[in-house]
């Protein structure tokens, strides 16, 4: 798939295999405990190899965050419903160096948008671990609002649902 987004400053395309080794050093930190990593490398790699699969079974996925300066892999933002998962989520996970920015709004604005307009999604949430100050910040500044009573992807792991509002609905 080559189909991109493009905002002011970045460019969201599809993983590829050149982003291995940034996904893979990225699970290993204790920085991505929140996102399914702080794993040992082949668990980090598995999880990347996930995400090319996703896109490879759902045609869609989370995609790699640049730089228009580089294309050099920043983060993950995007549209993510794996088997069994109860709603369809818009995730990110940001890489060392790159929080603080704006990248991960300026990049959730766009898959948020992207995903209503070219899936059809009405229903978006944000699955967050309770601990996770900033992605609640990042839900919240994007207009998210909890939604206590949403069902959770993964009962044995405390988590909290921000939900979008639907476009256009007050």
């Amino acid at each position: 798939m080559t189909r991109t987004l493009s905002t002011e400053r970045l460019i969201l395309r599809p993983p590829a295999p050149k982003d291995a080794a940034a996904t893979t050093a990225f699970y290993q930190t204790e920085r991505s405990q929140y996102v399914g990593g702080y794993v040992p490398e082949f668990r980090a790699f598995s999880n990347f190899c996930a995400m090319l699969g996703h896109w490879e079974v759902r045609g869609y996925g989370l995609w790699a965050v640049t730089t228009k300066e580089s294309d050099d892999i920043v983060g993950l933002v995007g549209p993510y419903y794996p088997q069994g998962w109860p709603e369809t989520e818009i995730g990110w996970l940001m890489f060392d160096g790159s929080e603080g920015k704006g990248f991960a709004f300026e990049a959730a604005q766009a898959a948020i948008q992207d995903a209503r307009d070219t899936l059809g999604w009405t229903n978006i949430v944000h699955y967050i671990a309770p601990e996770n100050a900033r992605s609640i910040t990042l839900a919240e500044r994007l207009g998210a609002q909890r939604d206590p009573s949403a069902t959770v992807p993964k009962p044995e792991d405390p988590c909290l649902v921000y939900r979008q509002p639907i476009a256009g609905v007050s």
